[in-house]
This record gives C-alpha cells, sequence and structure tokens, in this order.
C-alpha cells in the first residue's frame, strides 16, 4: 500500500477581511526547481519584487521560519 503524507508548502499573510487573491496578500511558499528546497516570497501584483509594510513583517517572518523548517524536516525524512 501506498504511504501519502500532507505538506503545508504554501501560507498567505494579508490584512484580516481581505479574500486571499487581493493584492495585499504576500505569498510565502516553498518550491524546488531540481537543485533543492528554497522559499519563495512574491505578492499577487508584483512582478519582480515585493513591497513589505512595517507591520506585516513580523507574520511574513513567521511564514518564512515555518516553511525553512519544513524543508529541514522534509530532508531529515529523507535520510
Amino acid at each position: 500500500m501506498t504511504q501519502y503524507t500532507i505538506r503545508t508548502t504554501r501560507l498567505t499573510v494579508g490584512p484580516v477581511g481581505e479574500p486571499f487573491f487581493s493584492q495585499k496578500q504576500t505569498n510565502v511558499e516553498i518550491q524546488d526547481e531540481g537543485a533543492g528546497e528554497f522559499v519563495a516570497i512574491s505578492q499577487n501584483h508584483a512582478s519582480g519584487r515585493i513591497l513589505i509594510e512595517p507591520e506585516e513583517w513580523p507574520h511574513i517572518k513567521d511564514a518564512v521560519s515555518e516553511l525553512v523548517g519544513s524543508i529541514f524536516k522534509n530532508e531529515e525524512n529523507k535520510h
């Protein structure tokens, strides 16, 4: 029987009440382009750069920390 796992690979940070597709949302996600996993940060309205408001930073930092921890945990589970 095949075993399955559930893994969080994307977190969205934004103002309470804004829809997830709002331009005010910042996406923090794990990506892998074949050379190993890394954390990517993007915004729905931005192309090439992100603009972080000071009050957003603690939440974005927490999201990045959570996903980086997930990468380390995933690497440990491979061995």
